[in-house]
């Protein structure tokens, strides 16, 4: 994401330097091609197709080659030509990417005339805007970072191109601050913890962006659903459960298809005989992207009365999406997840108070978990967007209606929110939570959208009080968003070391010496007996190598037992993020435990620092 204003300085330093790197790139490695240099979030890239291979290993030629640049005080100088004569300029460039984009911006955008950029001997295609002069930009404020991989123009049906990433800022202490909070976060980086403390792995053998969660990141599954499953039961939601997958006849009714066909599995096509023998049936099938669909079919199951409403269906729903596999990372982008969805459908004038308990659930949420830095966003229509009515149904009125019912729920929960024109679903407005992550993304969490259009669509009807047949409004909400989306966040966010309530092992009992191997493993089948997740280090090693091993795989409470323990029927308790050791009977320590793991309390440090 580029940096928010283009006339901002912090933005005309990192584009200016993009410009800098390809310079130094084309001159270390002759012959090189150029595809595209923005500035982003905290620096820049730029894409190339190279001549001799870079590595990380080359960055401190390349940055003192930069440097260099920067020191000979070249002047950036913009010429604007017409589209004939750009065209003829990016010929004699040899640069077959440029001309390919400058082709299509005329085309398609009509321009008539294209801007170009030169600094010293580096020319480019470019709209700018640059610093004046290479000595305006801080020597020591930027920094390479790594060397990835890109399609052109992200499409995976295009060469790929190394990219090359820098951070860039207006000062060197800036940027020294923002290297160590990065690595700081790369230490919590949820692919690198799931794969060292047995979280998730993928198997290309299974298929890309296809999860296989191992038994400690089962746990984390079934804890996050068991407590999404108790907050629905309290605000009267009825669990449903439906296949992942349907025929496509269902999509093209809802409206998804044609739309969403590129972001779905290709279709199944099954064929049989009918009983008689004599016609062949053709059925055409699809692994659903979602779960809505199916909801309404629950919904139309029997014809519904008003005081039934709102009804609210619940399932932990599979999914599947096709997305490009250079798109897929670790958790967050997948290819199959699995949704906290619920579908409430209700009566207008309900629909306020239905969106506020959502709300009042995912702040709920968000306490339990600590949560506490987040923002709503509310995503309305744009009826000035050319693509109007591609994007959106067409029907002012609903739209117009919804999103007063929408931002009224809003005003009154009383949360800051930011304004998101043209972002909303196709059927209606939606909110949606949006966090910044300790890795330093922004991300979209929960969502909260209302659906004035697919339950007509649908032929969804209820008997209302005039005795009549009404069509609901649907709120389609999932406040724990998927299980991969979600156990990547708190990975990150606790760093792998969750509370006692989470923790995939929640006790580890170390014995001093194998004599009292017995009173270890009687302590472990009874905290067992009251479905604690305790076990005992089988190892031979000294106790402070277990707890070493312990720390290191962050379990939130570890015992050691030995005589003295054996003797009082008690426990020396260590708490994951402090180095104190307590002594205490083994009934107030049991008692101590479970009343945490069943308020699911944040325990008693902070699991943060470990």
């Amino acid at each position: 994401m580029e940096h928010a204003d283009p006339d901002d300085r912090l933005h005309r330093i990192r584009h200016s330097l993009a410009h800098v790197l390809a310079q130094a790139v084309l001159e270390l490695r002759p012959g090189t091609t150029l595809g595209f240099g923005p500035p982003i979030a905290d620096g820049f890239y730029y894409d190339f197709i190279l001549s001799e291979p870079i590595t990380e290993e080359d960055f401190p030629a390349i940055e003192k080659r930069m440097k260099q640049i920067i020191k000979a005080g070249q002047a950036f100088e913009r010429e604007d030509l017409p589209k004939a004569e750009a065209l003829a300029r990016i010929e004699t460039m040899s640069e077959p990417y440029k001309r390919e984009y400058a082709e299509e911006l005329i085309d398609k955008q009509g321009l008539d005339s294209l801007s170009f950029y030169t600094n010293g001997p580096f020319l480019d295609m470019c709209e700018g805007p640059h610093v004046e002069n290479t000595r305006e930009l801080p020597k020591g404020g930027f920094k390479l970072r790594s060397v990835a991989g890109a399609y052109w123009r992200g499409n995976s049906d295009n060469v790929m191109m190394t990219r090359i990433y820098a951070w860039a800022f207006e000062t060197k202490d800036e940027l020294e601050a923002h290297v160590k909070a990065y690595k700081e976060a790369l230490a919590r980086d949820h692919k690198k913890l799931g794969k060292e403390l047995d979280f998730f792995v993928i198997d290309d053998v299974i298929g890309k962006g296809l999860p296989l969660w191992l038994p400690h990141g089962t746990v984390l599954r079934d804890e996050i659903e068991k407590l999404m499953k108790e907050l629905e039961f309290a605000d009267g939601y009825q669990r449903v459960a439906t296949p992942p997958l349907a025929k496509t006849d269902l999509y093209r009714k809802t409206g998804h298809l044609p739309y969403y066909a590129d972001g779905m599995y290709p279709f199944m096509e099954l064929k049989e005989t009918s009983d008689d023998g004599g016609e062949e049936i053709r059925e055409q099938y699809v692994l659903r992207p979602m779960n809505c669909p199916h909801h309404h079919r629950v919904f139309a199951a029997r014809l519904r009365s008003y005081r039934e409403l709102p009804l609210r269906l619940a399932e932990y729903g599979q999914d599947f999406r096709y997305e490009d596999s250079g798109s897929l990372s670790g958790l967050l982008r997948v290819r199959g997840f699995c949704m906290n969805d619920a579908h409430i459908y209700c009566e207008e004038t309900q629909i306020k108070s239905e969106l506020l308990q959502v709300m009042t659930m995912i702040k709920r949420l968000y306490e339990i978990l600590d949560l506490e830095s987040y923002h709503f966003r509310f995503s309305t229509w744009d009826p000035e967007d050319p693509k109007g009515k591609e994007k959106y149904v067409d029907n002012p009125a609903a739209w117009e209606a919804t999103q007063r019912h929408v931002k009224a729920a809003l005003d009154e929960f009383g949360r800051a929110y930011e304004h998101g024109p043209g972002e909303a679903a196709f059927y209606g407005p939606k909110i949606d939570v949006q966090f910044r992550t300790v890795t330093g993304r922004e991300e979209s969490l929960s969502t909260n959208q209302l659906d004035f259009a697919v339950p007509e669509r649908l032929g969804l009807t209820y008997r209302g009080a005039d005795n009549e047949h009404h069509t609901p409004y649907v709120i389609h909400r999932a406040p724990a968003s998927t299980h991969e989306r979600l156990v990547a966040f708190l990975i990150e966010h606790f760093g792998g070391a969750f509370p006692t309530w989470l923790a995939p092992v929640q006790v580890r009992v170390l014995t001093v010496s194998d004599s009292f191997r017995d009173y270890g493993e009687a302590v472990v089948k009874r905290l067992r007996g009251h479905m604690v997740r305790a076990e005992l280090d089988q190892t031979s090693e000294t106790v402070g190598k277990k707890i070493r091993t312990a720390v290191t795989q962050k379990i939130p409470n570890v015992i050691v037992v030995g005589e003295r323990e054996q003797q009082e029927a008690s426990v020396t308790v260590r708490r994951y993020g402090s180095r104190d050791q307590t002594s205490m009977p083994l009934d107030a320590f049991e008692a101590d435990l479970l009343q945490r793991i069943r308020e699911r309390t944040l325990d008693r440090v902070d699991w943060r620092q470990g």
